[in-house]
């Protein structure tokens, strides 16, 4: 995946104000095929003289998100939790639809209300707070209907209306509350080897998906077999772990919650190929929402301690039903510091007195599960490539997790900066460090920084 531009999230530090956001940076990615011919620049041209400085900043803003493809993505570029939801908050706006490809609940997206009401959202796509704009959840995702119906009370209650504007793929697989279950049980067995897992089903739905025995949205209109199909998925369930109790009453106590659910759900059920294939016929703009992160990726990530889908740009089209030759601009969101959640190497690690600090200064816990992110701070200690024991570079990320627990990690130091940067919307007014260890980075990767994340709000953004 090459992304042609991004954005930054700078506040690590010096200030808590960021709620659940650490810093982030936002890469974006332009296809040249079919597409006009221009290249997104961090360098700004000079503003005319009849327009203030914040006014013409404003405009070019403005201009460049109205710039952006028909379909764009904002994707995670580390281990998640980058801020993504914020991002799509903002861009939604600005477009017609906001669709989420892959994952299920797993994935934690924080977005704050023109008020600064905040809402965590986990299936729902974080355009719901945009009035027009219309939410689809696509085939890839892993949908848990409990879960689902439980946020959209939670937004109904707090005054954002979801009737008409969300849809739900009749191929997406529904996750059963066993499936979170199953997902301990297996956690479990590992016992020092866990994934790190959110505990939410996510794996043993995908594995249900791939094994095909699984049960998708469109099974809830035909009531007559949906009995034998569940009674399948939890008797194979049974057979694996032994610590799995099924008995007749949960058969017949689930089907009866999902006579409910089916009733419930199918206002919002709807062949979302198909919606996606004409909103790009009728020029509509689609902003595809991802979940989790490229680290993540169950093909591209440290494996096995990933996701059980693909957060990457592929993951676009098989979640949602769009050819590869629609998508064009991707925006890459990563932190200025890095962090996971779960197991799994971590080279850049910072532990003890450095990675407590930073953790609560950027309130480092998880959305899902509210477990403490692992943090590296990046203090303006910036990992540049990582080497054999022997000093050799490596010159690719490594697939094995081995040689990656061994590797060295190569620095650049950069001088840090202590003041609260929270309160700071023109990139000019950033402390001088600031400002370098963006243009840094820019060097680094190739890829221009277009938008730079000072706190949660939605107004806490440069657009640089």
């Amino acid at each position: 995946m090459s992304f042609s531009s991004f954005a930054l999230d700078l506040s690590p530090v010096a200030t808590s104000r960021w709620g659940s956001q650490g810093p982030n940076l936002h890469f974006h990615q332009q296809q040249q095929h079919h597409r006009r011919s221009f290249v997104f620049c961090s360098l700004k041209p000079a503003a005319p003289s009849s327009l203030s400085v914040a006014e013409s900043a404003a405009t070019e803003s403005l201009s460049r998100i109205r710039s952006l493809s028909q379909v764009s993505g904002v994707l995670g570029s580390q281990w998640g939790d980058e801020g993504k939801g914020k991002l799509v908050d903002i861009l939604a706006e600005h477009f017609d639809i906001v669709a989420r490809c892959q994952g299920g609940a797993n994935a934690g997206h924080t977005i704050y209300n023109s008020e600064g009401k905040k809402f965590a959202l986990h299936l729902v796509p974080s355009g719901i707070l945009n009035e027009e704009t219309l939410c689809v959840i696509g085939n890839g995702v892993v949908v848990h209907l409990p879960g689902l119906f439980k946020e959209i009370d939670g937004l109904e209650a707090n005054g954002v209306s979801c009737k008409g504007r969300i849809l739900v793929s009749d191929r997406a697989h529904l996750l059963f509350d066993f499936h979170q279950v199953v997902d301990g049980l297996r956690e479990a067995e590992l016992s020092k080897s866990l994934i790190g897992t959110t505990r939410r089903g996510i794996g043993p739905c995908y594995s249900s998906k791939l094994i095909r025995n699984g049960i998708r949205v469109s099974d809830l209109r035909h009531m007559d077999t949906f009995p034998q199909k569940l009674d399948s998925l939890l008797s194979d369930a049974a057979s694996r772990f032994p610590g799995f109790n099924y008995t007749p009453e949960m058969l017949r106590d689930e089907v009866e919650n999902y006579k409910r659910y089916a009733e419930k759900l199918e206002p919002f059920i709807a062949d979302t190929v198909h919606v996606m294939y004409e909103s790009i016929a009728q020029k509509k703009s689609i902003l595809v929402e991802g979940g989790q992160a490229t680290m993540l990726d169950i093909d591209f990530g440290t494996y096995p301690f990933v996701t059980s889908s693909s957060p990457s740009a592929g993951g676009i089209c098989t979640g949602l039903g769009i050819a590869p030759r629609a998508v064009g601009d991707l925006i890459g969101v990563v932190k200025a510091y890095t962090t996971r959640v779960g197991s799994g190497p971590f080279p850049t690690e910072i532990l003890g007195q450095g990675g407590d600090l930073l953790r609560f200064a950027g309130q480092e816990f998880g959305t899902t599960t509210g477990r403490p992110r692992r943090c590296d701070l990046s203090e303006i200690r910036l990992g540049v490539a990582y080497k054999h024991a022997d000093g050799t570079p490596v010159q690719s990320f490594p697939a094995d997790l081995r040689l990656l627990e061994q590797l060295k990690v190569e620095y650049e130091v950069l001088p840090g900066w202590k003041s609260d940067i929270s309160s700071i919307r023109n990139y000019s007014d950033l402390p001088k460090a600031a400002r370098q260890y963006v243009e840094r980075i820019e060097e680094l990767v190739g890829v221009p920084v277009h938008y730079i994340g000072v706190g949660p709000g939605r107004d806490a953004l440069i657009f640089k």
